[in-house]
């Protein structure tokens, strides 16, 4: 006959196994520099994943940004990234000039985001004033092969330019960048980013600067997947008037690997807390569910096509 002990323990490894604990959701946030607008995002992103994902675990890696989050990816070492759509393009073609030496084919997208607008911006004493100007200047382009130097590269070819015509180029972060303009060690900074990035609004609050145009024609020149697009006037201390420049759509994107039900989840949490995301950064008050399937250079994650059929929108083939 069986003890009250030995029915007790029988009981609850029955228990046990009727009812399995549900395994933690391990989630690594791919974000950027801490300066710039994607890693406020992904803190923000973390807390509404802990919140709105039972059992979830997220965590948020700054990083260089677009290239090496999508490289990353790649290898399955983050569920969830940040990147630029040109980047994107690059990686899923395996395009070596831009940081991908094969076929990134594991790539997923969840969503198209908020645009990133070049900035260019310059200190007054320099006398930039056009993107002709830069000629013989010191410009920093962002760290090597991330995507805003791709957007540096691609920017200057449709103003006519070269590195080579420049007076110097520094592969620098957007706050190693400014800390060198506020020491009079560069003219001029190429961002890409939200509007409003902190690291710009650092430098405007500590030496005056010009927000240097880029004119329609020179973004035709440059062509898909970059748009016309205007800095508004006030965004930048000092910036009385708006500026004309270009604009790239940022993603958000996963990999093959990540289960159908979490790529669900992630991209529900998203939308459902668009204004959590918006009090994190401005810039993330551009992201609308009608736009999320804008442009998509690389296949849909199945989880992310189940929530937008839901919301009545129609996943592209």
């Amino acid at each position: 006959m069986l003890s009250i002990r030995q029915i007790v323990i029988a009981a609850s490894a029955a228990l046990a196994l009727a009812t399995p604990a549900k395994a933690q959701e391990f989630i690594n946030i791919l974000t950027g520099g801490t300066s710039g607008v994607y890693y406020p995002l992904g803190v923000a992103l973390s807390k509404i994943y802990t919140e709105k994902i039972p059992g979830s675990r997220p965590s948020v890696q700054a990083t260089k940004a677009s290239v090496e989050n999508l490289n990353l990816l790649q290898q399955r070492k983050g569920e969830i990234a940040f990147t630029l759509g040109d980047s994107l393009a690059d990686a899923w073609n395996g395009v070596e000039d831009a940081g991908f030496k094969t076929k990134l084919d594991r790539l997923r997208a969840i969503s198209a985001i908020y645009p990133n607008y070049i900035q260019i911006v310059a200190s007054k004493e320099s006398g930039i004033k056009t993107l002709a100007d830069l000629k013989g200047k010191r410009l920093s382009v962002g760290a090597p092969k991330s995507g805003t130097e791709l957007n540096a590269r691609a920017i200057l070819k449709g103003a006519g330019l070269t590195y080579a015509d420049l007076g110097k180029v520094e592969y620098l972060p957007f706050a190693e960048s400014v800390e060198l303009m506020k020491n009079r060690q560069l003219d001029a900074t190429l961002q890409s980013s939200g509007l409003g990035v902190a690291s710009l609004r650092d430098l405007a609050s500590a030496v005056e600067i010009v927000v240097v145009g880029i004119p329609e024609e020179t973004v035709k020149k440059v062509g898909t997947p970059y748009v016309a697009a205007t800095i508004p006037a006030n965004t930048y201390t000092g910036q009385t008037e708006a500026v004309p420049t270009a604009a790239v759509v940022n993603y958000f994107v996963t990999h093959d690997g990540v289960k159908d039900d979490l790529a669900y989840a992630m991209t529900k949490a998203v939308f459902d807390n668009l204004d959590t995301l918006g009090a994190a950064h401005s810039a993330a008050k551009s992201i609308k569910l009608e736009n999320a399937l804008q442009g998509l250079p690389v296949p849909l994650h199945p989880g992310a096509a189940k929530y937008f059929k839901e919301k009545g929108l129609t996943p592209p083939q």
